[in-house]
């Protein structure tokens, strides 16, 4: 790597010697490479002359006559080089001083070369940037997995449908802001800064504030700033943003994620139904032009309405286990060795805990959907509202697709602050027991929903798992620019 970076520092000093800026500040580009694709025929017949400007990834040389490809944000064409059109000095130093990953602007003609291949005859050339390090494997593709996710630059460059998979995520969420702007939704923005984590169960982060000498939380969810909103007379808001959980790694999790949290106050259960699965419809046909995907498992579907399904028939089908049969610890352990499962409830504290390990474990993972799973055991959800149907149980929605929770609803949100105080307190008995994830009380979202919040359906979804899901990939991390990894020793990174 130090020869072949010795070699294009020299040539950068030959630029320079020849009056070239290797690294130039404006480009005369009139011409994107798909204007190029779509006009080919008129162009070429016109002898069009145009300018492009892009990187370089091959060049091959046949006697007086040269090509290179060049890849600019919307493709792929090849250039072409006659010696005795643009003059042999020219043609030399492109040749001998162009390497691929240099990025050059082209001017030149639209033809076809005799092996029918669409490329631009080159009158003209101007080097933009040297580039001082080779592209990955001399082109041939970046496929070391974990070096693509540290060099995420050079898998876009390597792996064209890893660039195509981040243009779906960006106009996923573009679908979504017009979908709810459109429904007269309001996009706010919430502290990340937290004096008290909430509005999840999950372990935060914890920083420093040093003028105010206290210890602050990067958000785990903008839930309960949310829900002061709603308070304060905002009857439909939204907010897309970047939360944080301390927790572990693997393809489904990552520390920093992107979701979306959204209420609707006065919203009737089944009009709040419709607008999610028309939201997640209207995204689907705008990023990906159908409804119908190829998962990772199966076909699937997002036309509405969803299969619904409730959390005890999931749990019973998939293990053979009636959670209602159930009110504790012991009696859940007894009836989950009764019916011969091995679950690990090693780390689960409390019974909204060790219900969730056993669904995760028996049920969840065979859902394919995407279908509701309702009403979710009220130990598992502090921030919900009753169901009407059943007290004991909450008014709760998770969509869930191949496996993968995509959507978390509360078609009924809790309002009553007396409720909420006790959930609170009994997230803090949960914390006391040893709990990461319990719940903290928060004595100012309390005091807000004192002055009365109004009736309200709410949801939250993530992003990277709606994006991984719609582009069949395995791994949140393909779906993440930059995903969180450890950091390489010193040694291995200077190398």
């Amino acid at each position: 790597m130090l020869e072949e970076t010795q070699v294009r520092l020299e040539k950068l000093e030959k630029l320079k010697a020849l009056g070239m800026n290797p690294y130039a500040v404006t480009t005369q580009r009139d011409t994107l490479v798909e204007e190029l694709l779509a006009s080919f025929d008129t162009w070429s017949e016109e002898k069009h002359v145009c300018t492009i400007a892009g990187r370089i990834l091959s060049v091959r040389v046949h006697g007086g006559m040269m090509f290179a490809d060049i890849v600019d944000g919307t493709g792929k064409f090849q250039i072409a080089f006659k010696e005795d059109e643009i003059g042999e000095e020219a043609f030399g130093q492109f040749r001998d001083l162009v390497d691929p990953g240099d990025i050059v602007e082209i001017r030149g003609t639209l033809f076809t070369t005799k092996r029918g291949e669409k490329s631009l005859q080159t009158s003209a050339w101007t080097m933009l940037t040297k580039a001082l390090l080779p592209l990955p494997e001399k082109w041939h593709g970046l496929q070391d997995v974990e070096k693509r996710y540290r060099h995420r630059e050079l898998d876009l460059i390597a792996n064209p449908e890893v660039k195509e998979r981040f243009i779906v995520r960006s106009k996923l969420v573009a679908s979504l802001r017009r979908f709810l702007a459109d429904k007269d939704f309001l996009e706010v923005e919430t502290p990340i800064l937290q004096p008290i984590p909430g509005g999840a169960n999950a372990r935060p982060f914890i920083t420093r504030h040093n003028a105010l000498d206290i210890d602050l939380y990067l958000r785990i969810a903008p839930e309960l700033y949310l829900k002061r909103l709603l308070v304060g007379g905002f009857e439909k808001v939204f907010e897309i943003s970047r939360c944080f959980r301390n927790e572990g790694i693997d393809y489904a999790h990552n520390p920093e994620f992107t979701q979306i949290e959204l209420y609707w106050a006065y919203a009737d259960k089944e009009a709040f139904f419709s607008l999610m699965e028309d939201m997640i419809m209207s995204m689907c046909i705008d990023a990906l032009g159908t409804t119908k995907i190829i998962g990772e498992q199966s076909e699937l579907d997002f036309v509405a309405p969803f299969k619904r399904m409730s959390f005890r028939d999931a749990v019973l089908e998939a293990s053979g286990v009636d959670i209602n049969e159930y009110d504790s610890v012991d009696s859940l352990k007894a009836g989950v060795k009764k019916a011969g499962l091995k679950v690990d409830f090693s780390n689960a504290v409390g019974l909204g805990e060790h219900l969730d390990e056993l669904y995760k474990k028996t049920a969840r993972a065979k859902l394919k959907g995407p279908v509701w799973i309702l009403n979710y055991p009220i130990e598992m959800k502090p921030l919900a509202g009753r169901s009407p149907e059943d007290p004991t149980k909450s008014a709760t929605a998770q969509l869930v697709v191949e496996g993968a929770e995509i959507v978390n609803a509360y078609y009924h949100e809790l309002h009553d602050p007396i409720d909420q105080r006790k959930r609170f307190e009994e997230q803090q008995k949960l914390e006391e027991e040893g709990s990461e994830e319990a719940q903290r009380m928060d004595e100012e979202f309390l005091e807000a929903i004192e002055h009365g919040m109004p009736p309200a359906c709410g949801l939250g979804m993530g992003i990277d798992r709606l994006t991984a899901v719609l582009t069949a990939t395995h791994s949140l991390k393909e779906v993440i620019l930059f995903p969180t990894l450890r950091p390489l020793p010193r040694q291995e990174t200077e190398e």
